[in-house]
């Protein structure tokens, strides 16, 4: 059946189940773009350093050249597969906003509605008599937002997947602990053991890591307006990803995200300041995570 037939015909329990299964079929899509991403980050982080080590050298060799035009080839090809899964989301999303508008009011949508691109119909809010230009109603799945939403926590018995990125905790070449972003390679349910590997090339090597010293990264940006409590609070201690860098470091929360696309704007422990902390830097939302040690006094 035809997603305009169904809709016209005014059949409200094959809406029903309509939009259940492109919620199915959209919460598929989500998974499918997170996964696009992590594998292009690998990349992305390999091009930035062939160019710190272009700029070290102070040359540009034919291997650079070679090296750079695959890499970035690879990630063109990445970017196109990501862009491809947003679509796909897009226009299940505008299907499902439609179908709940119209099963909400009982009342046809306009015919004009159908001869939009349907990731334009993202971009209104349809009410029986008019379709204006407004931002859709979030569909909530749930009260609260899902473990791994920003700062939401996962779950106790949670075990990040093969391929997923996480702060790791290692010992450094002086003998100090550091956390490092790394990739899990696997996890033991016999040992409560996770190998993983450091995700910066030049010092790579394979972590036998405890549950207790790897922290899952988020996977879902916080949306401020609707779920304000999965943002770090002001002042809080946290663990942040160094800008240019693999590792984190404990910072303060200056200012959290106003939109979901935002960074966190962060405070690094910094002693070479008279105030103990850095001037302000951003921060993606994804490399913020709670800090379980104590503030330093």
């Amino acid at each position: 059946m035809h997603f305009e037939h169904l809709v016209t015909t005014g059949n409200i329990m094959s809406a029903d189940t309509k939009i259940a299964e492109l919620l199915t079929e959209l919460h598929q899509l989500i998974k499918q773009t997170q996964e696009e991403r992590s594998r292009s980050e690998h990349n992305l982080l390999n091009i930035q350093k062939t160019h710190e080590r272009m700029q070290t050298e102070n040359k540009t060799s034919p291997y650079y050249r070679t090296k750079l035009r695959g890499l970035y080839t690879t990630a063109r090809a990445d970017a196109e597969a990501e862009c491809s899964a947003l679509d796909h989301c897009a226009t299940r999303e505008a299907k499902i906003c439609v179908l709940v508008v119209y099963i909400s009011s009982s009342v046809p949508p306009p015919p004009f509605l159908f001869h939009l691109p349907l990731f334009s119909v993202l971009h209104y809010y349809i009410t029986p008599s008019t379709l204006k230009p407004s931002i859709l109603p979030c569909i909530r799945l749930s009260s609260s937002p899902p473990p791994l939403c920003g700062a939401m926590p996962a779950n106790s018995d949670y075990v990040a997947k093969q391929g997923d990125k996480v702060a790791a905790r290692v010992k450094a070449v002086d003998g100090d602990e550091q956390w490092i972003l790394a990739e899990v390679v696997s996890y033991s349910h016999s040992t409560n053991k996770y190998e993983v590997d450091d995700i910066d090339e030049e010092g790579k090597e394979r972590h036998t890591l405890s549950r207790r010293r790897i922290i899952p990264l988020p996977q879902w940006k916080a949306n401020p307006e609707t779920d304000p409590e999965a943002l770090f609070s002001k002042d809080q201690l946290v663990l942040a990803l160094y800008p240019q860098t693999t590792c984190f470091y404990r910072a303060l929360i200056h200012t959290h995200p106003h939109r979901p696309q935002d960074d966190y704007s962060v405070l690094f422990e910094d002693t070479s300041y008279a105030d103990g902390y850095s001037p302000p830097l951003n921060v993606a939302q994804r490399y913020v995570v709670a800090c379980k040690e104590n503030k330093k006094k």
